[in-house]
């Protein structure tokens, strides 16, 4: 979700982050139809509005394949690791300024939490504490935890796969330990149904299967140099993506309501998001040429730049949407759907764009000043009589 978009080689992939862009509009659309109570309605576009919560396992891939990709790197081409304390404080310059500033925001203007509230919050702890329903303008935060728990246990996880792949054809012991995270996937849904405890729903093993398909990914983007098949395969893969959304907005992958799944439609559900980010991300991550269409209509100047502010946008669509509601007295479940989209899409950009270039950038730029140690200096020699001319 959060993770800076890199091309297959080197510099940003401007279609990445149109991508980023649609996920994160999908989840606002998700929302907007959520508080006017459309997706609740009859008919097939109620039932795909009502599965836009596909944007999440989307930005999970986009951060297992853009983070992973340096190790996988490492391993398949023997260049260096990344350094981990360098990339822990990069991932927490990314992520906490501008999430700090929008729940605190929240929490102070809706919240009714005590100290040790605001700090499961702020820690985001949110999600291993039993609660009732999340504050005003922070039902989108349950992510966030998830995201944070898997920045911090990649250099863990990149290491055992690292020392894993020196046993043998690096590229299929790697591909084969990460299919290893979603086995524990679905063996975690099947858990959380069997002790009857949906909140372990919100802890990372259960997303770990969207995670480990960004990071077979990049395994493929470094492994494969040849990828035109990629290339001409691209509208049958995207095709393919729509058509498993069809599927997926469907009662067998569980109801539209807050009415826990069945655990063949929790298994359903995970297996059709999987194949939808998939096939969405696959045709542009792998690709061998950015001067394609779909390149070019996804890394347009425009989605380019909502994808870079698509964090800021994430963050603070719930809490315009929460504002628009107070301000205006409408009560949740009402109103016109249009009539809602409209300023809390505006005002959601607007507040966007300021948190990016106020926030965001500046936090980046902070997390560029980190160095490590200085080599040693070498120890003074005697000097040497230069040779003649």
């Amino acid at each position: 979700m959060t993770a800076a978009a890199e091309g297959p080689a080197t510099g940003r992939d401007a279609a990445l982050d149109g991508i980023r862009a649609l996920a994160a509009l999908g989840v606002w659309v998700l929302h907007v139809g959520g508080n006017t109570g459309m997706i609740y309605q009859e008919g097939m576009f109620a039932w795909m509005t009502s599965r836009l919560g596909i944007a999440v396992p989307i930005f999970f891939l986009l951060s297992g394949l853009l983070l992973y990709r340096p190790w996988a790197r490492a391993v398949l081409e023997d260049a260096p690791s990344p350094r981990v304390g360098r990339y822990l404080w990069r991932r927490a310059m990314r992520v906490l300024p501008a999430y700090w500033l929008v729940t605190a925001v929240a929490l102070w203007a809706w919240g009714q939490l005590d100290w040790t509230g605001w700090l499961k919050w702020l820690f985001l702890l949110q999600n291993y504490f039993e609660q009732g329903r999340a504050p005003d303008g922070l039902y989108q935060m349950w992510t966030m935890p998830i995201e944070m728990a898997f920045y911090l246990v990649l250099p863990g996880l990149a290491w055992l796969l690292h020392r894993w792949a020196r046993g043998g054809n690096r590229p299929l012991r790697l591909l084969g330990g990460i299919a290893v995270l979603p086995v524990i996937s679905l063996a975690g849904v099947v858990v959380s149904h069997v002790l009857d405890q949906p909140e372990l729903a919100l802890w990372l093993p259960n997303h770990l299967i969207f995670f480990a398909a960004g990071m077979a990914m990049a395994v493929l983007s470094v492994w494969i140099k040849r990828r035109e098949v990629v290339d001409a395969l691209a509208p049958q893969l995207l095709v393919l993506a729509l058509l498993a959304f069809a599927v997926l907005s469907t009662e067998l992958a569980g109801p539209r309501t807050l009415t826990l799944p069945s655990l063949s439609q929790s298994l359903w559900r995970m297996v059709l998001e999987t194949s939808v980010a998939v096939l969405l991300v696959a045709p542009f991550a792998l690709a061998s040429r950015r001067d394609t269409l779909p390149h070019r209509l996804l890394g347009n100047p425009v989605a380019a730049y909502l994808g870079r502010i698509s964090y800021s946008f994430f963050l603070w669509h719930a809490p315009v949407i929460t504002l628009f509601y107070k301000i205006t007295g409408k009560r949740v479940f009402s109103g016109d759907f249009v009539g809602v989209a409209v300023p809390t899409l505006v005002g959601s950009l607007l507040v966007s764009a300021v948190s990016y270039h106020l926030v965001e950038e500046n936090a980046l730029r902070l997390s560029r000043r980190w160095r490590s140690a200085p080599p040693a200096r070498p120890e003074p020699q005697a000097p040497v009589s230069a040779p003649a001319p």
